[in-house]
């Protein structure tokens, strides 16, 4: 399994987390995955920061509002698309 993969069924795992309310153990998972994120986003392009970002953005504040189905939508189709299109791991 390579590294994009992985980092795409860490996502789909906190999305389905959400979608049950275990907000708090999907909130958790979601840092380590987004850190582990961050590391392999520090060596794309600029532009390819800018939607990790602008992404990541949109993340929290759907966490900050407790917009948990949003925030697993954003976990389940948003990243794994940016993953898709632009991490060559």
């Amino acid at each position: 399994m390579s590294t994009v993969e992985s980092f795409v069924r860490e996502a789909q795992r906190c999305a389905v987390m959400f979608r049950l309310g275990r907000d708090v153990e999907a909130g958790l998972a979601m840092i380590e995955l987004a850190a582990a994120l961050q590391v392999s986003f520090d060596f794309a392009p600029t532009d390819v920061q800018q939607q990790w970002l602008a992404l990541l953005g949109s993340l929290l504040l759907c966490q900050e509002a407790q917009n948990w189905l949003a925030l697993a939508d954003y976990l389940e189709y948003e990243l794994p698309h940016l993953l898709a299109d632009n991490l060559s791991l």
